[in-house]
């Protein structure tokens, strides 16, 4: 699968922008701030309904306008597949495909698979679990259009149910009967996302071993762990262990929202013992995983969108990654960098080709 062409309107710093794109690789630079990972937002945009920094839809909209519009055509088996999205303030947000629009924004998740590297994924590691389990779900949803579905249902029990925690403690009143339905839905569907999520852990760990390994050049010990309640005990057991302590404290202390992934580094963890360049390694190592991961899942090859990531990579991982995402394996790369200097100069070295785009003002110019 790629992606042969965009345009953007209104969207974040750009008045109106048309690109056509390589097969391969393609590189927009220019300094900070001119736009080059808006370019990249927009493709994520298209692909997963939503920004990848910001969840507020209207924020996206270039200030002064009442609305933004996206266009690509993605190809995949040679047939040419057009997603359209809209958002205007005041109305709802609007996705096509082949003109035909969806009415559940969830239809469209995995159709057009896309893996993003960013600066902003350090919060991955440096913090809360909320961002490691959104990290897994976001590749499992890809990968398995039920698993959404079952995530919207477990949290939407888990909301009633804290609720009505929270209804006992403010009455007195308390209704065993109704906890015990709550209950028995939060089993239902936490166990097969558990489930789920285990499945996906035992085959990534795999992946992402050798994925670190190349890029370090096996020089450091690094483990990924899956942490979660269920592995020592059933669901249903876990709630009734814990009613007097979710009673008490208003809210449902046992489940999978309670998942977690521990990042180690030779056995120490590391958001504190782990450098910036390791901790870089380690989530770019997270990412092309994900990447081969959904080629498994999917049949096909994902986009893959690298937005500033030389920075904190010293020399050696910066060309040992390049010539990893340019071979075979991978399809369609997006780059941004400050420096089309640095970025011509990488690929030549390693003989790719390379599509360069500069980045100035809202303006972007084809610099084949």
């Amino acid at each position: 699968m790629y992606l042969q062409q965009l345009t953007v309107i209104n969207f974040k710093n750009y008045t109106e922008a048309e690109l056509q794109f390589s097969r391969g690789v393609n590189a927009f630079t220019g300094n900070n701030g001119a736009g080059k990972t808006n370019v990249l937002d927009a493709i994520h945009f298209l692909a997963l309904c939503k920004s990848y920094f910001n969840t507020i839809d209207i924020q996206q909209v270039k200030q002064g306008a009442d609305f933004f519009m996206l266009n690509g055509t993605f190809e995949r088996d040679d047939v040419p597949e057009m997603v359209a999205c809209s958002v205007k303030r005041g109305q709802k947000k609007l996705f096509k495909r082949n003109k035909k629009e969806y009415q559940r924004l969830a239809d469209h998740i995995g159709q057009f698979p896309l893996v993003m590297v960013s600066p902003y994924d350090s919060s991955i590691i440096m913090e809360g679990s909320e961002e490691r389990r959104r990290f897994v779900d976001n590749v499992i949803s890809q990968a398995d259009d039920r698993y959404l579905d079952e995530l919207i249902v477990y949290n939407k029990v888990l909301a009633n149910r804290n609720a009505l925690l929270k209804s006992i403690a403010d009455t007195g009143r308390f209704d065993p009967p109704l906890l015990e339905i709550l209950d028995e839905q939060l089993v239902a569907s936490g166990t097969r996302i558990f489930q789920k999520r285990r499945a996906f852990m035992e085959t990534f760990t795999t992946i992402f071993d050798q994925y670190y390994r190349f890029l370090t050049g096996e020089a450091e010990r690094v483990e990924l762990v899956y942490d979660s309640q269920l592995l020592n005990a059933g669901l249903g057991e876990l709630l009734k262990r814990s009613t007097e302590k979710d009673r008490a404290l208003e809210r449902t202390t046992s489940g999978i929202h309670r998942d977690d992934l521990v990042f180690s580094i030779h056995g120490m963890p590391l958001k504190k013992f782990g450098s910036q360049g390791q901790q870089k390694s380690f989530l770019i190592a997270l990412k092309l995983s994900q990447y081969n991961y959904l080629l498994q899942q999917k049949g096909f090859k994902p986009l893959l969108l690298l937005d500033d990531i030389f920075d904190k990579l010293d020399e050696h991982r910066i060309t040992k990654l390049m010539q990893l995402v340019s071979q075979h394996e991978f399809g369609q790369v997006f780059i941004t960098d400050a420096s089309a200097g640095r970025v011509q100069r990488i690929f030549e070295q390693i003989g790719v080709d390379l599509k360069l785009f500069n980045v100035a003002g809202g303006e972007i110019v084809s610099g084949e």
